[in-house]
């Protein structure tokens, strides 16, 4: 059976690369192991401009109770 997956990439990327067991790996299912591996066209590192702005928007501290 055929079902498009490369076993044997996904095999050294989840015993070699994450350094998971044997056991542990095939207990996965493709999206836990897609979701530890990541998805690198999913989204771009935080830069620091990035987190200035998350941190503008969203900033540490109490929350501001003024009517």
């Amino acid at each position: 059976m055929n079902d498009g997956l490369d076993w044997p990439a996904l095999m050294r990327a989840g015993m070699q690369g994450l350094r998971l067991t044997p056991d542990a790996f095939w207990a996965l299912t493709p999206a836990e192991l897609q979701v530890m591996l990541g998805d690198p066209g999913q989204s771009a590192p935080l830069l620091s401009d990035g987190l200035e702005a998350l941190m503008a928007a969203w900033p540490d501290g109490p929350p501001d109770t003024t009517p």
